[in-house]
């Protein structure tokens, strides 16, 4: 693993170089140990736990509470990498003054480098008082089903070269993103952007651009939900991810192996722990 520390003038670097930045979102302190000494530049705590650890019905129920209590783990197992952490919903929709509190909490009990913002575009001022208060702000921006049929477009979740795409659509994605950057964003993250507009924003703008779902290497760098990279999720049981490992199903048979060993009254592999 790489020793030194990952800075945003570093990845700005990285941008300019045409390096592509690693970025992957973890929500516990093995994983996060595991994804830095992996390598990668930004671990981001995304609000997606409410549902995949707390089994929340949607991201909106997860709390500040939760959201501290997580980026304190991921923190405490990364040395390396920046750490990012999801606003929860709520404190960026009451406003500029209610987004500070929540930013400058984070920082102080929980050591995060950067606080994410989704839906940033329409909070601008929100996003400059959390800059002014000294605290990095990386931006969420990007085409929902809303945006696709304002413009008459095919919402895709995987986006194709082929789709067409308005030219309106473009300047209009290409504006927010540069309205983001003025309002002092660091990073940005492009979702669902596609091959198209993807490109065009990537290069209308001086600040790295990544993305997740829809993004691809028409960006300046990619992020990925580190359990789905490693197929942690139950559902591979039954049906295997098309991801880069089925970690799920190796849990499975490890756990199936230690329950046949106590019913068959045998010494269970580590000792009597």
């Amino acid at each position: 693993m790489p020793e030194d520390r990952i800075t945003l003038p570093a990845l700005q670097g990285m941008k300019a170089e045409g390096r592509k930045i690693v970025g992957v979102v973890a929500w516990d302190h093995q994983m996060a140990r595991i994804v830095d000494r992996a390598g990668v530049d930004l671990v981001s705590v995304g609000d997606t736990v409410g549902v995949n650890l707390w089994g929340h019905a949607n991201p909106f129920e997860v709390t500040m509470d939760q959201m501290v209590t997580v980026a304190r783990a991921v923190r405490s197992g990364v040395r390396r990498a920046l750490v990012s952490v999801d606003f929860p919903f709520g404190p960026l929709q009451e406003g500029a003054d209610s987004a500070v509190r929540a930013a400058v909490r984070f920082v102080k009990e929980a050591g995060v480098d950067l606080v994410k913002l989704d839906g940033a575009a329409d909070y601008p001022e929100a996003v400059r008082a959390v800059v002014r208060a000294g605290i990095p702000v990386f931006a969420q921006f990007g085409i929902t089903p809303q945006t696709a049929l304002r413009y008459g477009v095919a919402y895709r979740a995987v986006p194709s070269p082929d789709d067409r795409v308005p030219e309106e659509m473009t300047e209009a994605l290409v504006a927010e993103a540069r309205l983001l950057e003025e309002a002092g964003a660091a990073l940005l993250n492009f979702t669902n952007s596609g091959p198209v507009v993807g490109k065009a924003v990537a290069e209308a703008v001086s600040v790295p651009v990544l993305g997740g779902f829809g993004g691809g290497p028409w960006l300046d760098g990619r992020m990925r939900m580190a359990n789905a990279a490693v197929g942690y999720a139950a559902s591979g049981l039954d049906t295997p991810p098309d991801t880069y490992a089925n970690v799920a199903r190796i849990a499975h048979d490890a756990i199936a192996a230690y329950a046949e060993d106590v019913r068959a009254a045998r010494q269970i592999a580590g000792g009597i722990r």
